[in-house]
């Protein structure tokens, strides 16, 4: 039997190699679903994989005050009060272009990508248009 150990919020659990052919009999909760962005209480989950790293980068406080603001934000639009730690943040990451990616690297890539698809897709349909009329036309 495995022996398991409270720590804090923590359980730990102490298997061996026996323990660990057999299947386990620990389970989730199946009424809890994992918590995501915002918490059951409302509040925000700095912790949620979502977020990327963005609240525990270099401009970790930044992000966290700017995204707060807007949160709980109760101005019409939503977060327009916000200006201030939204330029914050912007700043912040502007000395970071290398993590951020400031230039935009990521767009540039994405709408050439889209370019050289689209240029594709009419070179092919220029082809079956071309094949179409061949087999049409009398010889």
């Amino acid at each position: 039997m495995p022996l398991t150990v409270q720590q804090g919020k923590d359980t730990v659990i102490f298997v061996t190699k026996e323990d660990h052919s057999t299947p386990s009999t620990v389970s989730l909760p199946k009424d809890e679903p994992p918590p995501g962005l915002i918490l059951p209480d409302g509040s925000i989950n700095w912790s949620c994989p979502c977020l990327g790293g963005m609240a525990t980068g270099p401009c970790g406080v930044e992000f966290r005050e700017a995204f707060s603001c807007f949160h709980y934000s109760e101005a019409e639009p939503k977060g327009s009060d916000c200006y201030e730690a939204f330029k914050t943040m912007q700043d912040c990451m502007a000395q970071y272009p290398t993590l951020y990616n400031r230039d935009g690297d990521d767009e540039d890539e994405l709408e050439n990508a889209i370019d050289t698809n689209t240029e594709k897709e009419k070179s092919k349909e220029n082809r079956d248009a071309a094949v179409i009329n061949s087999a049409s036309s009398p010889s």
